[in-house]
């Protein structure tokens, strides 16, 4: 079930970006030869026939040769293509090839798909919105349904051995040989028990997803000022619904907030480079992003919707990016032939997406390869020999 929700998730992202692509460059009179939900091989295609005007059917990879869009169904589920007429540089003389159309034609169908990844994001925080949320409140909220749930777990700290994942909403709390429990509705009732247990074991029951755990632990006599005795972070939280106006709103802030956290993100990721030469490599590929869907699926609906809200946006800005292979960089080419009057070389533009590519493809397999690392599969393989 984890697999197919990451499936669903990925195909969905790159799907929409495509569709962007395809939608815009159509409107736009630019011939689209193919559009494909999923990654060839082909499982089949139709296109409208020329002089009848009925759809007809294809099976199979055979050749289709035809002057409308080939639509077809492919069998790797992982998003769709478009292929658009002249997006390599072919048929600038063609009224219908995208190399013949004007520079800002041509800039609007490449920044298409970034468009549709954000409004993608913005109509999945609209209804997240309108189906209910969850909002931090204060203790002093008079809130039945209120949780109180672990907002940030600290590296080698009790609650990291304990097995405690962000998310994770605390119900009771006892000490182990004591006499009776405390059922936790507010945070400082969870402060207030662990400051009092200090160096004592404690059983913490917290609910994860459809689960009930009973995760049990020490907390520490000293520790650093700003982790705590558990090293959590802890925040009370309900679910709040908003009317569909006041959603469309929230939804569409709730972009603009994420853009600009991941801008400042990049800003100071690349800062770091410059300045100190050196950078984390805190980023996750397929493997790690599929790891990360197992848990946030666990917590229910809104939280999927939310990661995937994420993602869209992720994936738009990275896009974005003025970098070769990405239609950042391929609109950066562009703007480059309006300032100089006339295009850049074919042949070294393509050069530049090609080195591009193959950089993307190398960090891929890198951070792929750190992704099982992490998951000590290196460490089981040997340890079988």
């Amino acid at each position: 079930m984890n697999i197919l929700i990451f499936i669903i998730i990925l195909g969905v992202l790159i799907f929409v970006h495509e569709l962007g692509h395809f939608v815009v460059a159509v409107r736009n009179g630019i011939k689209a030869d193919e559009f494909g939900f999923g990654f060839p091989p082909r499982i089949f295609g139709f296109v409208r026939d020329e002089k009848t005007g009925k759809f007809k059917f294809v099976f199979g990879n055979k050749k289709i040769e035809s002057a409308n869009t080939i639509y077809s169904i492919n069998w790797i589920p992982l998003g769709g293509f478009v292929k658009i007429k002249g997006e390599n540089g072919e048929g600038e003389d063609e009224k219908d090839s995208f190399a013949g159309k004007s520079a800002w034609i041509r800039i609007k169908v490449l920044s298409a798909g970034v468009l549709m990844n954000f409004l993608l994001a913005w109509f999945l925080f609209f209804v997240i919105f309108a189906i209910g949320a969850p909002e931090s409140i204060s203790d002093d909220a008079n809130v039945v349904s209120a949780k109180v749930q672990v907002s940030q777990v600290l590296e080698n700290t009790p609650a990291m051995e304990m097995g405690l994942k962000v998310g994770d909403e605390i119900s009771r709390l006892c000490v182990v040989g004591g006499s009776g429990c405390i059922s936790i509705k507010k945070v400082v009732q969870v402060q207030d028990f662990v400051s009092a247990n200090k160096g004592g074991e404690i059983l913490m029951e917290i609910k994860r997803g459809t689960e009930t755990l009973k995760l049990q632990g020490t907390p520490r006599l000293e520790y650093p000022a700003d982790q705590g005795s558990l090293g959590i972070s802890l925040a009370r939280t309900a679910m709040v619904k908003y009317p569909w106006y006041q959603s469309i709103t929230k939804g569409f802030m709730a972009v603009v907030d994420f853009v600009m956290m991941i801008l400042g993100a990049l800003f100071a990721l690349v800062k770091m480079i410059f300045v100190k030469s050196s950078a984390p490599l805190d980023i996750s590929g397929p493997v790690g992003i599929a790891i990360i869907t197992k848990q946030v699926a666990a917590l229910g609906l809104v939280y999927v919707l939310q990661f995937v809200a994420i993602l869209s946006i992720n994936l738009g800005i990275i896009n974005a990016l003025p970098f070769p292979a990405l239609d950042g960089g391929r609109i950066f080419f562009i703007l480059i032939e309006k300032i100089k009057g006339s295009p850049v070389s074919k042949h070294f533009e393509q050069l530049a997406h090609t080195a591009g590519f193959l950089l993307l493809i190398i960090l891929m397999i890198v951070v792929t390869f750190r992704d099982i690392a992490n998951l000590g599969f290196f460490e089981k393989i040997m340890n079988f020999f």
